[in-house]
């Protein structure tokens, strides 16, 4: 199979798949479930995404992702991916536009500045459907009180950027995700041996150099920091000292990556970094289009 040709919505399936199977600390994968929620429901909302993206190619990005939540909330009856949503689908639109040209940050910044103001709010009805845990509120365009006939949608990203991984993203072109992401993922897959392995890499070293947002609203910063100390833990494990042979390193890593795992899940799954796996899915996404990332996907 070549990636090039996948749609933009089979692409996104693909991304959502690749992320949620892979053995990332605290989230469900192919190995665990949480109680409410499962693997199938994860790949369920994987090809809802894809089909809504596909069969929707005309219609504006604010319209798709709203569509996208409305599905996976009839099918799935539970918010799965609302943050891959938001990532996803502009990043699908502007692969549909021209398939041949390369995802960057200038561009994608330049097509996010064009959403209207309808767009802004059918994206905040979308994110109220969904009803992320731990939303909060805010003094400017809150969510839960902004009206939605119109929302200046790059306006609210801009304020929310301290506060949401997401956010940072519309803000900054997706720009975290093709200077550190994307290259982390390549590292940790050629480090530790397959695409599976790099994934889970760059999941854990992400934690490690950002809280995530998801376990900063739903826990507080003070927690997510100690779940950032644990993953720069497991991280520092693989520099090793020039003493010890790799594999002793990769067995500690992998054993401080299982505590780390153990640790996230030990509150509920209140702890579930959701916001790392959001980066991850679409990171995976441009560096599968923009062919760095390269199969076979395992």
């Amino acid at each position: 199979m070549s990636e090039a040709s996948l749609s933009p919505g089979g692409l996104a399936t693909l991304c959502c798949i690749l992320e949620v199977v892979a053995p990332k600390p605290g989230n469900v994968h192919r190995g665990a479930d949480f109680e409410d929620v499962t693997l199938v429901d994860f790949t369920t909302s994987a090809v809802i995404l894809g089909n809504v993206i596909d069969g929707l190619p005309q219609n504006s990005v604010g319209d798709t992702i709203l569509q996208a939540v409305r599905s996976n909330s009839e099918i799935v009856g539970t918010n799965t991916n609302l943050g891959i949503i938001l990532l996803l689908v502009p990043l699908a639109k502007l692969v549909a536009l021209d398939s041949d040209a390369l995802l960057n940050p200038d561009r994608i910044s330049n097509f996010l500045s064009g959403l209207s103001h309808e767009d802004g709010g059918k994206i905040y009805e979308a994110i109220r459907l969904a009803s992320p845990g731990g939303l909060g509120t805010a003094q400017e365009l809150d969510v839960g009180t902004a009206s939605t006939d119109s929302v200046d949608l790059m306006a609210a990203m801009a304020l929310a950027r301290e506060r949401d991984l997401v956010a940072q993203q519309y803000s900054d072109g997706f720009r975290l995700l093709f200077e550190v992401a994307i290259p982390l993922i390549e590292y940790g897959r050629e480090l530790l041996g397959g695409l599976t392995e790099g994934i889970v890499y760059a999941h854990v070293a992400l934690m490690a150099k950002f809280p995530d947002s998801l376990i900063v609203r739903k826990c507080g910063l003070e927690v997510a920091e100690h779940s950032q100390m644990l993953a720069s833990k497991a991280i520092e494990t693989l520099s090793g000292d020039g003493m010890r042979e790799f594999s002793e390193c990769q067995d500690d890593y992998w054993g401080l990556v299982s505590e780390l795992d153990f640790w996230l899940r030990s509150d509920g799954h209140r702890r579930n970094p959701g916001t790392t796996a959001d980066l991850i899915a679409a990171s995976l996404f441009i560096g599968i289009h923009n062919r760095i990332i390269k199969p076979p996907f395992r």
